[in-house]
């Protein structure tokens, strides 16, 4: 059996060789099968460090694909686009910070070999700042809410899935991906399981509180439940504004004295007013996705893919294999060379 390991690199020019390393040593000591490694460059802003490490992985093992992306496009783009790689009849994603430990791959391994479709690890104790662990919890439960997800079921960003998952999960195009949200269309066949959280050796997250938010945004193109609120809600207050309106009606036939208050006047128009205007910008961004879709934007874009045993080559979107320019006989680029994106 072929297992195949994504990491999405981000500035891991320090870290992603002893996990990778550490990685193949596990499954040696495991023997529970053949191992390869797709590599994911998220165009790190480190002056080519990651990139030129990624590069000595393939010059030193050729069980290693480095993927490089033109721009950066997010953690979940990223391990997207390694899928689109991965030859594996398991497919397991891990980080590059060592974090997630090749340590814990037995216990992942070991619940998926009875018969789920998907294996998530998650974490009791997570290596994490107070704010982002609230964050985590937060995500927890709005993504039980908004995609339906199991009430029982804990998740990150290790784990383990088989391959037609994988060649159902590639072909999600939108270039909002929300990985959770992908595998719960595909299948609820999901178990979860405790691993350990190792504390990150070098560095800190590239997760900003902007970036944060923009991911768990990205929840919307896979649920109507925030318009469906929206909805309930307009009812909700309508109903308790008719209802105002025939109790200041009647107060003022019992007494004609009483005058109606410019500050509640006031509140009530400035309430009302953010509150239209939060759920127009929330049907906004559900219009701006469908424009935004309708323009093609890319998920990601693919600079160039380095293997061993042969020349660095580009990939277009149906898969083939193109030469660069340079090699080519008559040094013309060809359509592929002119940009890979899918």
């Amino acid at each position: 059996m072929l297992h195949t390991v994504v990491i999405p690199c981000y500035k891991s020019s320090l870290t992603i060789r002893k996990v990778v390393e550490e990685t193949m040593q596990k499954f040696k000591d495991m023997n529970r099968g053949d191992v390869e490694f797709v590599l994911v460059d998220d165009c790190s802003p480190d002056e080519g460090a990651t990139v030129r490490v990624l590069r000595d992985l393939v010059k030193d093992y050729g069980n290693v694909r480095a993927v490089e992306l033109a721009r950066n496009s997010g953690q979940h783009n990223a391990v997207m686009a390694g899928l689109n790689y991965a030859k594996g009849d398991l497919i397991i994603a891990m980080d590059d910070d060592g974090q997630t430990s090749p340590t814990q791959l037995p216990k992942l391994l070991d619940e998926i070999e009875k018969g789920y479709d998907i294996v998530y690890g998650y974490y009791p104790n997570k290596q994490h700042s107070s704010f982002r662990n609230l964050g985590s919890r937060f995500n927890q439960w709005t993504t039980r809410i908004l995609l339906d997800k199991p009430k029982n079921l804990k998740t990150s960003s290790y784990w383990v899935i088989r391959r037609f998952v994988r060649d159902y999960a590639i072909q999600y195009r939108s270039a909002y991906t929300h990985l959770q949200g992908v595998f719960l269309r595909v299948t609820r066949n999901i178990s979860c399981i405790p691993i350990e959280h190792f504390k990150r050796e070098v560095g800190q997250s590239g997760y900003t509180l902007s970036k944060l938010m923009s991911l768990w945004a990205n929840i919307i193109g896979f649920s109507i439940v925030p318009l469906r609120a929206a909805t309930l809600l307009g009812y909700f207050f309508s109903m308790v504004g008719l209802i105002g309106i025939i109790a200041v009606i009647v107060r003022k036939i019992v007494r004609p004295v009483t005058a109606i208050g410019w500050p509640s006047v006031m509140v009530s128009i400035f309430f009302f007013s953010g509150l239209l205007l939060f759920f127009m910008g929330l049907i906004g961004e559900y219009i701006g996705r469908i424009f935004l879709g309708l323009c093609n934007n890319p998920q990601f874009v693919v600079r160039q893919v380095d293997e061993q045993g042969s020349s660095p080559y580009l990939i277009n979107e149906d898969g083939k294999k193109f030469v660069r320019a340079e090699e080519s006989r008559e040094g013309i680029p060809t359509s592929g060379e002119r940009g890979a994106g899918l």
